[in-house]
């Protein structure tokens, strides 16, 4: 059990009631640094949470550091290829061991103060003077580096700074069935945006799981599907998400429909007509099309300030082809994501407004109450589990 977020408990009631009854969050979910510190603590700090695409982060033999809330994680690959997760802290002085950065090639994991070093297993291996003099009494197995828990799912890294949370494949219990057919773990990164958001981060994951806005900000999108063909997916792990289905016309989500790539080669003839929007708790949202996949991986600055970075990936047989071109999906989505960003940061403003409330949510974004009541769990102190999904909104078997 961790510490009840510092909100009213009416509001939290409120977030959790049945569906078509609850509310949404109030101003202080989205604008007080206490909140946002708690989060940082209980939501982030406390499970797995998504680093990015293992190969991209690092290779064999390297290793490095990641500013994760207010503290850095040293990743480190040993040349088999064996991913680890240490504090990135010397344990002689607590001198940062790995700069925040690239990948670096190392041989050992040398502290730049009294140089100590580390195998990559965390090991100490030596300890100038300690390790040679008789007056003191060391011995190098007693001061490894301290662990952190890292493991890899579907091609992505999450780290748990608890130490305590499930195995991955049981905390996103259901999805890996589902994902298996785009076949994430083969698929090659072509591009990569990053923004800052001037907005809370629950602020662009509630944006993204509902499209009762489409029709009104979303132009492109609304060419190539309909605003109201989504259907809620039911999670049995910690994740929520539906789909959406293609218009006739439309091979993929593309300013004209077309698809300059080839479709994942498990999906049936349902499937290559739908767009899946998952969200993994608490920070990564992955669009699975026909054709590619696009993620948002969130990490939150401040109260008021997000960090996105946007990946597209595809199955090599795309970049096999003459003339290939990524440009069809990357635009589209660009265009997508800068209408987003500014709904996000409109409603951010509005929360500093006194006349900002909580409201009622529309049948149309039953999968904000999912994610609503993950975060609500969270925010009352409790285990944060599985979301519930209203009767109506459930699709038991997607695409066959």
């Amino acid at each position: 059990m961790g510490r009840p977020a510092p909100i009213e408990t009416q509001f939290v009631d409120d977030l959790l009631r049945p569906f078509g009854t609850s509310r949404t969050m109030p101003a202080a979910a989205y604008r007080s640094q206490e909140v946002f510190d708690w989060e940082q603590a209980e939501v982030f700090g406390a499970g797995w949470v998504c680093l990015g695409r293992t190969d991209d982060l690092l290779g064999p033999g390297q290793v490095r550091s990641i500013e994760h809330g207010a503290e850095s994680v040293l990743l480190a690959r040993d040349p088999d290829g064996t991913m680890r997760g240490f504090s990135n802290v010397c344990r002689h002085r607590g001198h940062t061991l790995v700069e925040v950065g690239d990948a670096v090639d190392v041989r050992l994991i040398r502290c730049p103060y009294h140089s100590w070093s580390y195998r990559f297993d965390g090991s100490l291996r030596s300890a100038p003077t300690m390790t040679k003099t008789k007056t003191v009494d060391f011995d190098t197995a007693d001061w490894p580096l301290t662990q952190i828990a890292v493991g890899g799912w579907l091609g992505w890294l999450f780290v748990d700074l608890s130490g305590r949370a499930a195995p991955l494949p049981d905390t996103f219990d259901g999805l890996s069935a589902t994902l298996a057919r785009y076949e994430p773990e083969r698929l090659v990164e072509v591009a990569r945006h990053s923004y800052e958001v001037a907005a809370n981060w629950k602020l662009v994951v509630e944006n993204y799981h509902e499209c009762y806005h489409c029709s009104t900000i979303h132009p492109e999108l609304c060419s190539v599907t309909p605003p109201d063909s989504g259907r809620d997916l039911e999670p049995a792990g910690l994740w929520c998400g539906g789909v959406m289905t293609l218009k006739d016309h439309a091979a993929t989500m593309s300013i004209t429909g077309e698809s300059g790539g080839c479709n994942f080669r498990p999906l049936n003839p349902d499937q290559a007509r739908q767009v899946a929007y998952i969200g993994l708790w608490p920070n990564l949202l992955i669009s699975a099309h026909p054709d590619y996949i696009m993620t948002h991986r969130l990490v939150p600055l401040a109260p008021d300030r997000t960090f996105v970075e946007c990946d597209w990936m595809f199955a090599p047989e795309s970049l096999e082809m003459d003339g290939f071109d990524p440009g069809y999906a990357v635009d589209f989505w660009d265009i997508t994501n800068h209408e987003d960003w500014n709904a996000c940061e409109s409603v951010q403003r509005g929360a500093a407004n006194r006349g900002f409330a909580p409201g009622p949510l529309s049948p149309w974004e039953s999968t904000i109450y999912q994610f609503h009541s993950m975060i609500g769990g969270a925010y009352r102190g409790g285990p944060v589990r599985p979301p519930q999904v209203p009767q109506s909104t459930r699709l038991e078997d997607v695409g066959g």
